[in-house]
């Protein structure tokens, strides 16, 4: 991960659907170092947000810069090289089911890196997922399916961590894992949280109400 501090910076940006849009005139600068929840009801547009944040989803309207003070901008959607900077976790990500976990991980690897220290059985071990390290993904639970995307985004080397309803599918134990994953491994990075459920974003610093930008 570099030293430099990220920002992404979203000006006027907006995104529609056929006609409708989902949210307009969104302006807001988020800084690493800082938790950002986005929030709303089912349908008020916080995932599409997101996707439009990690540049998944293009937006309509306005712009978005991913930049480094010392280093300039790291990249527009026009230049998708940003992707580096950013990991996510979101329930609508697919896995490729017919690789076992071990094997998933490696893949990922070879285009993030992993944190400093964070070799593969140690990431499976912290999540829970030991047992089934070479157990392939299709025979997973819904919730070791979610575990896994955690890892997957958590030990990521990024500066920026973007987590749609992380808990999605997750148990008493599973939701305590993602608290003690955003204990540990979220110091000095830039996170944004899209959830409607106060357990998955009480640690954040800003909180912005989606609805605010129709």
């Amino acid at each position: 991960m570099t030293n430099d501090l990220m920002t992404i910076s979203l000006t006027n940006t907006g995104k529609r659907y056929n006609r409708e849009w989902i949210f307009r005139r969104f302006s807001y600068q988020f800084e690493q170092g800082k938790k950002y929840a986005i929030t709303g009801p089912n349908g008020s547009g916080k995932s599409t947000l997101l996707q439009v944040i990690a540049g998944a989803t293009l937006h309509n309207e306005g712009t978005i810069e991913y930049r480094q003070p010392e280093s300039g901008t790291l990249g527009t959607l026009a230049d998708t090289q940003h992707y580096k900077y950013l990991s996510i976790a979101a329930p609508y990500l697919e896995l490729i089911e017919e690789m076992t976990a071990r094997e998933m991980l490696s893949f990922h690897a070879g285009f993030k890196p992993f944190l400093p220290d964070a070799d593969i059985s140690s990431i499976l071990e912290t999540v829970g997922l030991k047992t089934a390290t070479n157990k392939q993904i299709r025979y997973y639970s819904s919730g070791m399916k979610q575990r896994l995307k955690l890892a997957q985004a958590f030990f990521s080397d990024t500066p920026a961590l973007l987590l749609d309803e992380p808990t999605t599918n997750l148990d008493a134990d599973g939701i305590a894992l993602y608290l003690t994953l955003i204990s540990k491994y979220t110091k000095d990075r830039l996170v944004i949280v899209s959830s409607n459920v106060k357990q998955e974003y009480d640690f954040c610093e800003e909180v912005i109400a989606i609805s605010s930008y129709k």
